[in-house]
């Protein structure tokens, strides 16, 4: 089935994941600072992103402008992809497409080194996306042992635009942060994708 039909129940029982929570896991990581022009594109769309009020208008007015954001403050260190197919395992249902996808590599046509995965929240229904996120990071982290790269940690992270959580995994285990994290403090969002992308590194 494809990822957007996973629970996190279908999670566990599938794939043996242990799921922990824990409340601020990535809450002391420091802010990084943003260009203008990305406050600019934030304060002409978010409005109408909000307005619209659809799955795909937050992607496209205020996830995406973020990500392209972190994008070039990073240069070819890495690749985003938006919209990809990234079928890994039909017979385990990990098959579909992720909404943004990050591979730590300079490659911007093929998917070489997923790591993060980026799943919009529908109907701004953060927990009901989570199966879907954990369905991607398996993918992504099964993607990785095939090639016989060494990502210790892969990471997650449901959004609606305003409202950001993340999660990682490790080994067997997925780790929920209960923390949110918000569009307000949009340096501290940055921050900790900085701080996921240097964990590769």
């Amino acid at each position: 089935m494809p990822y957007n039909q996973f629970s996190i129940e279908q999670i566990k029982l599938n794939f043996g994941i242990e799921i922990r929570e824990k409340f601020g896991i990535f809450a002391n990581i420091s802010e990084v600072e943003y260009s203008p022009f990305l406050t600019q594109v934030l304060e002409k769309f978010v409005p109408l992103a909000l307005e619209i009020d659809s799955q795909k208008s937050r992607a496209e007015y205020i996830t995406a402008p973020i990500l392209f954001e972190l994008k070039s403050q990073l240069q070819t260190q890495i690749s985003l992809f938006s919209g990809q197919e990234f079928t890994v395992d039909l017979e385990k249902g990990l098959s579909g497409n992720c909404d943004f996808l990050i591979s730590y590599s300079s490659d911007p046509l093929t998917i070489e080194v997923p790591f993060i995965v980026f799943v919009e929240a529908k109907n701004d229904n953060i927990p009901a996306a989570l199966g879907q996120c954990m369905a991607e990071m398996l993918a992504a982290q099964l993607f990785n042992q095939r090639r016989q790269q060494e990502i210790k940690t892969i990471y997650g992270c449901v959004t609606t635009g305003t409202n950001w959580k993340f999660l990682q995994l490790i080994d067997q285990r997925i780790e929920i942060d209960l923390h949110e994290y918000y569009l307000s403090n949009l340096g501290q969002v940055l921050g900790i994708l900085h701080y996921l992308i240097e964990q590769v590194e």
